[in-house]
């Protein structure tokens, strides 16, 4: 892993000779002032992109100090997982006059660079950012840029820095080794079909291997697209129930659309958990106002964003090897038998 905070900022100079021009011309391109041909401008973007440079816009006398900010770069905020994140970080800063700032990428891989880059150049004093799998151009910008860098949710991947989360691998594994012993065995997955949600991915695979090791595999699969609703999960539930009337259980990839499911079961009068099971994930409080309670696993969301706050603060050291892994906590609810 790297350490950004072992390494020294990168500064105009690094830029000028990775690309073989002046700093003063370096300078020009950057701040997009001065009478500079097309192909030197080019020169100088690669060069910077390439290594991660981000113009420092702290002006004058302040231009080598941090401000006192964190950057907490979100997928989402239509996701009922994340403001629980934000609560743990903001209540675990509260008193150490650091300030939050959201940034929000919709699980895209060029906004996260422009997220990045805009919040970097203002020189927070750490970086909070949720998932692993990020641009090279992403990465290059955290490893180089010499302050605290915290990803969070999830441990299955490299790191730039430090890791807070959970393995959605083995949370995927768990839930699949429960319901089997539960003596389940028409399985079926309603989930997202988001080729950015890598952590819904990891969970997939770990299920699926859950279920292969006892010689189980799925029986029907419902893939939606965009963001969860009570009324999509409603709908996904009957269109997999419609073309697959056998299934004994749904694994659903997020609690939301696994409430809807439940709450479509209900009223087609579906004896639950005994004809037929259903799980979720994530553990929000949505479930807490349905007629039965929804098996879960609960992510950890709140300590994730407190532990995530701790280190970036200086509050907490980062443990040899640099992986805070916690354990995902099932939650069985009323809809596993």
């Amino acid at each position: 892993m790297n350490n950004p905070r072992s390494r020294r900022s990168l500064t105009l100079r690094d830029v000028s000779e990775a690309s073989g021009v002046s700093e003063m011309t370096v300078s020009r391109v950057l701040r997009n002032r001065g009478d500079v041909s097309a192909a030197t401008r080019e020169k100088v973007l690669t060069a910077a992109k390439t290594l991660g440079y981000v113009p420092n816009k702290i002006a004058g006398g302040l231009a080598s100090q941090r401000v006192n900010l964190i950057a907490v770069v979100i997928p989402s905020l239509s996701n009922l997982v994340f403001p629980d994140v934000l609560g743990g970080v903001s209540a675990e800063l509260d008193d150490t006059g650091l300030q939050p700032v959201v940034g929000v990428t919709n699980y895209s891989p060029a906004r996260e660079e422009m997220v990045l880059y805009d919040m970097l150049s203002w020189r927070p004093s750490g970086v909070i950012l949720a998932g692993l799998e990020h641009s090279k151009a992403s990465r290059a910008m955290l490893a180089n840029s010499g302050i605290p860098v915290i990803e969070i949710m999830d441990t299955d991947g490299e790191a730039v820095d430090t890791i807070v989360g959970i393995s959605h691998i083995r949370a995927g594994r768990e839930m699949a080794e429960r319901l089997l012993a539960a003596g389940y065995r028409r399985i079926g997955f309603v989930g997202t079909h988001m080729p950015e949600d890598h952590r819904a991915r990891k969970r997939m695979e770990g299920f699926e291997q859950g279920l292969a090791a006892a010689g189980v595999q799925l029986a029907g699969r419902e893939y939606y697209q965009g963001g969860s609703s009570l009324l999509k999960g409603r709908e996904l539930t009957e269109r997999i129930l419609t073309r697959a009337p056998d299934l004994d259980f749904l694994y659903y990839s997020n609690d939301m659309i696994g409430a809807g499911g439940l709450l479509h079961c209900l009223d087609k009068g579906y004896d639950i958990p005994n004809r037929l099971g259903l799980a979720g994930f994530n553990g929000v409080d949505l479930l807490d106002g349905l007629p039965m309670r929804l098996a879960t696993t609960d992510a950890r969301r709140v300590e994730i964003g407190r532990r995530a706050a701790r280190l970036v603060a200086g509050k907490e050291t980062p443990p040899e090897g640099r992986v805070i892994q916690l354990a995902p906590t099932f939650m069985p609810g009323d809809t596993i038998r």
